[in-house]
């Protein structure tokens, strides 16, 4: 199940770290339907020309290089599961990281609530109430495009498939949430924004929790967070939180 906006979820990670911003889902006003078989066309026309839904193409936004358009059903084509898939969106990544991928920490798991000073707490909630603006995610509309206006620091995973996207730019919120998938193995996932964000001048926070692999951090008022689980349908399943540049 994907991550559906709300503003309960978006809190800060006092409730137990509860996972943030749950796009499609169970149910819900904002709840976005999962795209229709065929729709491929419809939704690669929406991202514009910052993503292809060609894999082997790469768009004309270099961070978000040849990302592809899924059908929202949780699986990947098996061409994007083979060997040959998997080794170049791995170089694609090691470029996107200047060729040197840094390690991330071992997950600590937590339950609980953790210190207001942590950085997946702040991280929380700069993306819940930026500057005291109210809740973004009240304001956040579905479509496709939120996909090609994530901040620089972090694109989605090269190739991977987008699912569902949101976001909004309203009364001074900077917020986009997508849901991907890619082929990539879950501990490469969470290396590749480790390295993105900490090269960016990011905090960085990671624990275990509820079978999510969380990583988070903040710079001034931006914030991150990515949600990392092993996918049934093979690869790994990725939601992605930003809030600012």
């Amino acid at each position: 199940m994907r991550r559906k906006i709300t503003s309960v979820a978006l809190a800060p990670i006092a409730l137990a770290l509860a996972p943030a911003l749950l796009l499609g889902g169970c149910g819900g006003a904002k709840d976005k339907p999962a795209a229709k078989a065929g729709a491929d066309g419809e939704l690669g026309a929406a991202l514009g020309d910052e993503i292809m839904v060609d894999p082997d193409l790469a768009g004309q936004n270099q961070d978000n290089a040849a990302v592809t358009v899924g059908q929202g059903d949780g699986t990947l084509p098996p061409a994007m599961l083979s060997p040959e898939a998997v080794d170049r969106a791995r170089s694609a990544a090691l470029e996107l990281v200047g060729g040197a991928m840094k390690k991330a920490p071992a997950a600590i798991a937590v339950s609980g609530t953790l210190p207001p000073e942590a950085a997946l707490a702040a991280a929380s909630r700069a993306a819940a109430a930026p500057g005291g603006n109210g809740n973004c995610a009240d304001k956040a509309g579905y479509t496709m495009q939120w996909a090609a206006k994530l901040p620089a620091a972090f694109p989605v995973y090269p190739q991977g498939a987008v699912q569902e996207a949101a976001g909004t730019d309203e009364g001074g919120c900077a917020l986009r949430v997508v849901n991907y998938l890619t082929a990539m193995p879950l501990d490469e996932v969470i290396d590749f924004y480790f390295t993105r964000a900490t090269g960016a001048g990011f905090s960085a926070q990671r624990v275990k929790q509820d079978g999510d692999d969380v990583l988070g951090g903040v710079k001034g008022t931006a914030s991150y967070i990515v949600y990392a689980r092993k996918n049934a349908g093979g690869g790994t399943s990725v939601d992605l939180v930003t809030h600012g540049s």
